[in-house]
């Protein structure tokens, strides 16, 4: 079964950006990660990023339209991006909202996501790890 899996704005910066918060992988490592963890829980992982909003949208719309599950770093969408979040509503298929770092161990403003409430669940602060346990979360939702 495949699986769409988006990522939000500067996370292919993640070589960059702050490592205490976002780790020290690569971004094409953390898409070689994710595909080797769905693999093994048999899945097929398409690895998707952009920082345009309207691009997200369009997945969004794919993955509605082919009944794909979506599993979806909106990033610094999270936190006010209605549009994103009604192109998640659209999808019927599981979706399931990660993050690398634990927002609400962040600055206030990342307390609030405008996903979460249309995905089936949100996991983060786990690192990449986060994405292998929505992979593990996603696999029972599809079983």
């Amino acid at each position: 079964m495949k699986v769409l899996v988006i990522n939000g704005p500067n996370l292919a910066r993640l070589d960059i950006r702050d490592s205490s918060i976002y780790g020290d992988m690569t971004y094409q490592q953390l898409v070689g990660h994710i595909e080797t963890s769905a693999k093994t829980q048999g899945f097929q992982a398409d690895v998707r990023q952009s920082d345009d909003e309207a691009t997200i949208i369009g997945w969004l719309h794919e993955a509605a339209d082919k009944k794909l599950p979506v599993i979806i770093n909106p990033a610094a969408f999270t936190h006010y991006s209605y549009a994103i979040r009604d192109a998640a509503e659209l999808v019927k298929s599981p979706l399931i909202e990660v993050h690398l770092s634990n927002p609400l161990s962040r600055e206030e403003f990342r307390h609030t996501s405008v996903i979460s409430g249309v995905a089936n669940g949100t996991i983060g602060g786990f690192g990449p790890n986060s994405y292998v346990l929505a992979l593990i979360a996603l696999k029972a939702l599809t079983a």
